[in-house]
C-alpha cells in the first residue's frame, strides 16, 4: 500500500508547487514598489513575450527599455518652419539652450531634446542612442542620415527638472518639401508620439497653409489625438476680426485632417517675451497661456497614468498583430504557391481583418493601417510566421484584467502622495502670484489693494433701491431681496450663491451692506468672471470686520 502513495508524491508535489507559483503570480503586483517598476516588469514578463514571437517590432515600434519607464515626461513641438517653436521653447524656460537657432528662414535643422543636465553642453545622435540612461536608443534603426540631425541640448534649468521638450525641424511647404530629408520624417515623428506625454501642433496665424507634408504628419500622429493640443502663435499681430477668420479656418482644417469627431483644444496667442503689436486681445491671451501652461504643469503628476494608457494601447495592438500574423501562417500552403497566395492574402487583407474582428470580438479601432501592413508584409517570409499560441494571449488578457486594474489602484496612491509635482520654474513663475498673477484685481478681486471698501463707491446707487424695499429695523428679508435681484436674470442657482455670499452674518436677512454686496456681486457675475468659493477679506462689509 505504501507504493502507490510514494508514486503520487511527485506528481501532488508538482501539482503544489504549481499552485504556489500561480498563487504567487496573482500576487506579485502588490509586490511592486512603484509604478513605473510594475509597468517595467508587466511589460518584460508578460507582453514582450508575445511581441517577440509574432515580429511585433518588425512591424509597429521597437522594444520599450528600461528608460522608456524611467524618463521625465516629454513634450513633443510640431509645425512647419517659422511658426515659432524653438522661441516658444525659449519663452518656457527662460534661457538660451545650446544649438538654439531662430529665423524667418527654416533654421532647426534637426530633432533637438532639450533636457536637464548638471552643465549646458551638447550630446550628438551617435552618443545618444548608445546611452541606456536616456530612452533613445531605439532611434538607431533611422540610421545616420538622422541620427546625424539628432542631439540633444542639456543646460541646468528648473523647469527642464520635471520635462524634457524635443524642438523638431520646420516642417517644408511648397518646393521645399520635395527634397528629401534621407530619412523617414513621419516616422520618427510617430516614434516620439507613441513615448512623449503631450504633442503641441504650432501654427503662425499668418500663414495657415497645411503643406502635404504637415497633412502627412498630422495622420501619422493617429491614435494619440488624445496627447495633441494645438497653439495658434504670433496672434497679436493681426486684428481681432481678422483672427477670428484665421481660428474658424484653422479649425476646418483640422477637421479634415485630424478625422476625429471631437474638437481639438487650440491655445491662442503670442508665445513670446515681446510686447503685443496688437494689445486689444491682451486678456484672452493671458487666460489662453495660463490653461496651456496649468495643461504642460499637469504633465509630472500624469505621468505614470500616460505610461500606463501607453502599455494598454501597446498591449491591445500586439493582440491584434498576433492574430493577423497567425492567420496569414494557417492560410499559407506547406509546399506549392507559397508566392501566389502571399500576393492574394496581401491584397485580400481588409477582410482577414473582418474575419479576426468578427471571431475576437476586436473593435476596428484597434488594427494597425491596412495601407501600411501590407506595405510591410511584401517583403516579409510569411513561412517563418508563428501559429496562434493561445497562451501567449492568456497571459496579456490576464495582464490586461488584473494586473493593470491593481496598478490603476496605485497610479492614484502615487498621485496623492504628491499633489503639489508640478513643473516649476521659467515662465510658469511669472504670473503665478503677485499683481500679475491672472486676473488679479478684476472681477471679484477688484478693489484687493485698495484702502477703502470697493463696493463703497456704488453704495449710494444699490441704497436708493434698498430703501424702497420696505427694510424693517435696517433689514430687508430674502423675499424682498429676491424680488430686485432676479432682475439680473442670472439663475437661481448662481443667485443663490450670491445670497450665501452677501448674508455675512447668516441671519437670514439683508442689511444695507450686505445687499450692496450682494449687487455688487451680480455685477461681477454678469461681466463675465467667476464668483469666489468664500467670501474675500476685502470684500467683506466694514461693519462686519473684526477688528483686533
Amino acid at each position: 500500500m505504501e507504493q502507490p502513495g510514494t508514486a503520487a508524491s511527485p506528481v501532488s508535489n508538482s501539482m503544489f508547487s504549481w499552485v504556489s507559483k500561480d498563487a504567487r503570480r496573482k500576487k506579485e503586483p502588490e509586490l511592486f514598489q512603484t509604478v513605473a517598476e510594475g509597468l517595467r516588469q508587466l511589460y518584460a514578463q508578460k507582453l514582450l513575450p508575445l511581441e517577440e514571437y509574432y515580429r511585433f517590432h518588425e512591424f509597429h515600434s521597437p522594444a520599450l527599455e528600461d528608460a522608456d519607464f524611467d524618463n521625465k515626461p516629454m513634450v513633443l513641438l510640431v509645425g512647419q518652419y517659422s511658426t515659432g517653436k524653438t522661441t516658444f521653447i525659449r519663452h518656457l524656460i527662460e534661457q538660451d539652450f545650446p544649438g538654439m537657432r531662430i529665423g524667418p528662414e527654416p533654421t532647426t535643422d534637426s530633432f533637438i531634446a532639450v533636457m536637464h543636465g548638471p552643465t549646458e553642453g551638447v550630446v550628438p545622435g551617435n552618443a545618444l542612442v548608445v546611452d541606456p540612461r536616456r530612452p533613445f536608443r531605439k532611434l538607431n534603426a533611422f540610421g545616420n542620415a538622422f541620427l546625424n540631425r539628432f542631439m540633444c541640448a542639456q543646460l541646468p534649468n528648473p523647469v527642464l527638472d520635471s520635462i524634457s521638450i524635443i524642438d523638431t525641424p520646420g516642417i517644408l511647404s511648397g518646393e521645399k518639401q520635395r527634397i528629401s530629408r534621407g530619412y523617414d520624417f513621419a516616422a520618427v515623428l510617430e516614434w516620439f508620439a507613441e513615448r512623449v506625454d503631450r504633442i503641441i501642433l504650432l501654427f503662425d496665424a499668418h500663414k495657415l497653409d497645411i503643406s502635404d507634408e504637415f497633412s502627412e504628419v498630422i495622420k501619422a500622429l493617429k491614435n494619440h489625438e488624445d496627447k495633441i493640443r494645438v497653439v495658434l502663435n504670433k496672434a497679436d499681430q493681426i486684428e481681432t476680426q481678422q483672427l477670428m477668420r484665421v481660428y474658424g479656418a484653422l479649425m476646418w482644417s483640422l477637421g479634415k485632417i485630424i478625422n476625429t469627431p471631437e474638437v481639438v483644444r487650440v491655445y491662442i496667442g503670442s508665445f513670446w517675451s515681446h510686447p503685443l503689436l496688437i494689445p486689444d486681445n491682451r486678456k484672452l491671451f493671458e487666460a489662453e497661456e495660463q490653461d496651456l501652461f496649468k495643461d504642460i504643469q499637469s504633465l509630472p503628476r500624469n505621468a505614470a497614468l500616460r505610461k500606463l494608457n501607453d502599455l494598454i494601447k501597446r498591449a491591445r495592438l500586439a493582440k491584434v498583430h498576433a492574430y493577423i500574423i497567425s492567420s496569414l501562417k494557417k492560410e499559407m500552403p506547406n509546399v506549392f504557391g507559397k508566392e501566389s497566395k502571399k500576393k492574394e492574402l496581401v491584397s485580400n487583407l481588409g477582410e482577414i481583418y473582418q474575419k479576426i474582428e468578427r471571431e475576437h470580438q476586436i473593435s476596428p479601432g484597434d488594427f494597425p493601417s491596412l495601407r501600411k501592413m501590407q506595405e510591410l508584409l511584401q517583403t516579409q517570409d510569411f513561412s517563418k510566421f508563428q501559429a496562434l499560441k493561445p497562451k501567449l494571449l492568456d497571459t496579456v488578457d490576464d495582464m490586461l484584467a488584473n494586473d493593470i486594474a491593481r496598478l490603476m489602484v496605485m497610479v492614484r496612491q502615487e498621485e496623492s502622495q504628491m499633489p503639489s509635482q508640478a513643473v516649476k520654474g521659467g515662465a510658469f513663475d511669472g504670473t503665478m502670484n503677485g499683481p500679475f498673477g491672472h486676473g488679479y484685481g478684476e472681477g471679484a478681486g477688484e478693489g484687493i489693494d485698495d484702502v477703502e471698501w470697493v463696493v463703497g463707491k456704488d453704495k449710494p446707487t444699490y441704497d436708493e433701491i434698498f430703501y424702497t424695499l420696505s427694510p424693517v429695523n435696517g433689514k430687508i428679508t430674502g423675499a424682498n431681496a429676491k424680488k430686485e435681484m432676479v432682475k439680473s436674470k442670472l439663475p437661481n442657482t448662481v443667485l443663490g450663491k450670491i445670497w450665501k455670499l452677501a448674508d455675512v452674518d447668516k441671519d437670514g436677512l439683508l442689511d444695507d451692506e450686505e445687499f450692496a454686496l450682494a449687487n455688487h456681486l451680480i455685477k461681477v457675475k454678469l461681466e463675465g468672471h467667476e464668483l469666489p468659493a468664500d467670501l474675500p477679506p476685502h470684500l467683506i462689509p466694514p461693519s462686519k470686520r473684526r477688528h483686533e
